[in-house]
């Protein structure tokens, strides 16, 4: 009995490294898109760096999750890992809902 539940555990480790290595690849393309953007300010310093990476970043998120999960803000919220009011306010912001 105690073998039965070993290739669930494996599972459930295969997932968590599966999750984890999608999280690298992403983390992979902030990276490279940073590190050629500021490759391409061709030794000028960038300034507000923080706002222009939120806004570029921010919107397609909410943009993709919403269209992923129907436009069902519920689950756009759960999804997210933010509350309803939160993604709504989101949503207004980007103008994504009126």
């Amino acid at each position: 009995m105690g073998n039965a539940r070993a290739p669930e555990k494996k599972r459930e480790h295969n997932l968590k490294s599966d999750t984890h290595n999608k999280n690298s690849t992403l983390q992979q393309s902030v990276i490279s898109a940073l590190t050629q953007y500021i490759a391409d300010l061709d030794g000028e310093v960038p300034c507000n760096l923080y706002d222009k990476v939120i806004g570029e970043v921010e919107k397609p998120l909410f943009d993709t999750v919403m269209n992923h999960c129907d436009h069902n803000q519920s689950k756009a919220a759960s999804c997210l890992g933010i509350n309803r009011g939160t993604l709504r306010k989101k949503l207004k912001q980007y103008q994504i809902i009126p």
